[in-house]
Order: structure tokens, then sequence, then C-alpha cells
């Protein structure tokens, strides 16, 4: 499966803005940012894959647009999925990604 191209440089640009370094990396058929070492968010299709953490995983699933992700059949606990129209503002697209950052500055890196 491909990516969103324009989702990839809103990604990159809401990264940037955080000041934070990352680099990209194709997995899950998509394409990852990987911050720390750690992949932080990604983006498969048009939607967008945020690692968010066991804790705070189910506060994440509370949130429009948002449901486990599962693309192996199996949902990985620490991980969302988050439909296009989750993030079709920027400032939903930010707090998403911040959500990611919080949980992967956490970890130390690799």
């Amino acid at each position: 499966m491909a990516y969103d191209e324009d989702v990839a440089s809103r990604v990159r640009n809401a990264l940037a803005d955080a000041g934070v370094e990352w680099r990209e990396q194709r997995m899950f058929g998509g394409l990852a940012f990987m911050v720390r070492g750690h992949m932080t968010v990604g983006i498969v299709g048009d939607e967008l894959m945020v690692r968010v953490g066991r804790e705070a995983h189910a506060d994440a699933l509370a949130l429009p647009y948002a449901r486990p992700m599962g693309f192996t059949g199996k949902p990985m606990t620490g991980m969302v999925d988050v439909a296009a129209r989750g993030f079709a503002g920027e400032a939903d697209l930010r707090e998403w990604i911040q959500r990611g950052l919080a949980f992967t500055q956490s970890l130390p890196p690799k």
C-alpha cells in the first residue's frame, strides 16, 4: 500500500515546526517518521498511524475518527489509526503528532 504524499508533506512540516529531528522509513506498507529511533507517526494510504503508548491508548481511542491499529488482524495496544477526517485541520494533525512525540520522547534513544 502506498501513502498520501500530501499528508507526508503536512507531517514533515509539523515535525519541523515541533523542532525535532526525524528520519523517514518505509514501514507497514507506508511511511513512518522515526524520532530518536522510534516510530512516532506514520502514514498508510491517507490515514495516520500514531504511537501513543499503552497508558494513553484508551484516551486516544476516545477521540473522533481514531480506532485501534490492527492491520495484521490483531490490535496493537499503544498504536492507533486515525481516519483522514480526524486530522483534516492543521491543529488536529499537530495534536496527533504531539501525542506521538509525547510517548516516543519518553523512551530512551535507540
